[in-house]
């Protein structure tokens, strides 16, 4: 049951250590408890086979917010 204490809210950041381009695969990886690898590789397929990859990953590039420095 949902009390409203002691609950962090995630949130989706490009990551600062683990970028190849942006982050934008690393930081959703990270998100969701995945390994960013698969999260590029899934990317890639998307890119090749549906067509719509390279539009969404600079759409995501410039919508995602850089994780901030703790």
């Amino acid at each position: 049951m949902y009390d409203g204490v002691n609950i962090m809210e995630k949130k989706l950041y490009k990551s600062n250590s683990d970028k190849k381009l942006d982050g934008v695969c690393a930081g959703i990886g990270e998100y969701f408890g995945i390994d960013p690898t698969l999260v590029r590789l899934a990317w890639v397929f998307i890119t090749l086979f549906a067509g719509a990859g390279l539009l969404a990953y600079i759409i995501a590039a410039l919508v995602i917010p850089r994780k901030p420095e703790m």
